[in-house]
């Protein structure tokens, strides 16, 4: 399994940012994005507008670590 960290580029509420996140996370945000029917940006956008004050990639992680434990 490939761990790198990617950075990509994302619009979220008008404006861009770059998020960066191991290969393993981008996967499992897609995987969870498509169950849902909706784009990986809408998803983060969503995981944005309720983290507070959390760093956005922490948020996503931790987003992610529980949607897989909710699946299980």
């Amino acid at each position: 399994m490939t761990t790198g960290t990617t950075k990509r580029s994302v619009m979220i509420a008008g404006h861009r940012t770059s998020v960066s996140l191991e290969t393993p996370f981008w996967e499992a945000l897609r995987e969870i994005a498509a169950a849902r029917e909706q784009s990986v940006q809408v998803l983060i956008g969503e995981i944005d507008a309720a983290r507070g004050a959390q760093n956005l990639s922490s948020a996503i992680r931790v987003f992610v670590l529980a949607e897989m434990r909710r699946a299980n």
